[in-house]
């Protein structure tokens, strides 16, 4: 996990991140948290950083949410409610499921993190607001990325009248072949 000690260590981390975030991801002109770089590797984003973050989306920047955030954003893995619960209950036994749930669709709606539906009883949320796809275990449980270059979507259905395509999400299901 990267970790911002001190004021200039902040600054060059968030000139880091908004120099490669203009260069790769220009969406919607929003703060993109998790970016995958060359390496398709998402960056952790610092603790630090995190307050100030969540005041340019617009949102009020209370220890629990920090908490949440922090969960979220210093790994970049998709993980359940209940799981960022339990990281976040691991420190400090002070947040509920509610206020997870809350903080969750609060970060949605203000575009900080996607909400990955995998089946109606299993859903993740997604640092990665970027454009991009996933593969679904079957077996392990586990989602991992899929570049946006790496699928191509080449017709849609004529759409309903009056709307238009947000976003495609694609979800690969897949199991291990046993011999």
């Amino acid at each position: 996990m990267m970790c911002a000690t001190s004021a200039s260590t902040t600054d060059i981390w968030r000139a880091q991140l908004d120099d490669a975030y203009l260069r790769t991801y220009n969406i919607r002109n929003t703060l993109t948290y998790c970016v995958f770089m060359s390496t398709s590797q998402p960056t952790p984003i610092p603790r630090g950083v995190l307050s100030e973050r969540l005041r340019a989306h617009g949102i009020a920047p209370t220890h629990q949410r920090i908490e949440i955030a922090n969960a979220l954003f210093s790994r970049c893995e998709h993980q359940s409610a209940d799981q960022i619960m339990a990281i976040v209950n691991a420190q400090h036994s002070e947040t509920s499921k509610a206020t997870v749930y809350n903080t969750l669709r609060l970060f949605l709606e203000k575009g900080l993190v996607r909400e990955v539906i995998v089946d109606p009883s299993k859903i993740f949320y997604d640092p990665n607001t970027a454009p991009h796809h996933h593969f679904y275990n079957l077996v392990s449980g586990e989602l991992t990325d899929i570049p946006a270059d790496a699928l191509q979507v080449t017709d849609m259905p004529k759409l309903p009248e009056g709307m238009l395509a947000e976003s495609i999400d694609v979800i690969v299901r897949i199991r291990p072949v046993f011999s």
